[in-house]
């Protein structure tokens, strides 16, 4: 079964605004600021994520990529946060809690549009979720 894209993106600049005004300082003291906002701007901008119908593909790093995938029907629930500064700008972090050994937290910083978002999501969890429960009850029952 071909998989549906829901979402595909990167994480919104804005979640690391308090990072670049952390910068500022370190910009007119050392001149280090201005390499610290530019390694941040890139390393959000080469975090991929894409969600799917069945998992959660993410992909990050600049000079070295890594790859986490999460199926569906292993997340636990959905937490939605809004810091004060992202709720100015519409955005939000999506928190996840897995049953995966590895990262039993997932979370998606600077979501934009938020709660669609998070109801595709839902609904897509508890297909997979269905999916899977019907797969094991005919492989243990029949």
């Amino acid at each position: 079964m071909a998989e549906k894209m829901i979402w595909e993106g990167t994480p919104s600049q804005w979640s690391n605004f308090m990072f670049y005004m952390l910068c500022i300082p370190l910009l007119i003291v050392f001149g280090l600021g201005l390499l610290l906002a530019l390694w941040k701007y890139f390393d959000t901008q080469s975090n991929r994520i894409r969600i799917t119908d069945q998992r959660i593909i993410e992909q990050r790093g600049i000079l070295a990529k890594i790859t986490d995938e999460l199926d569906l029907y292993q997340i636990k629930y959905i937490k939605q946060e809004q810091p004060f500064l992202l709720q100015f700008f519409n955005l939000s972090n999506i928190v996840l809690g897995t049953t995966d050994q590895i990262g039993p937290r997932l979370v998606l910083r600077g979501m934009k549009d938020d709660d669609n978002l998070k109801e595709r999501l839902r609904m897509a969890i508890d297909t997979q979720r269905d999916l899977k429960g019907e797969w094991l009850r005919e492989l243990y029952f029949n």
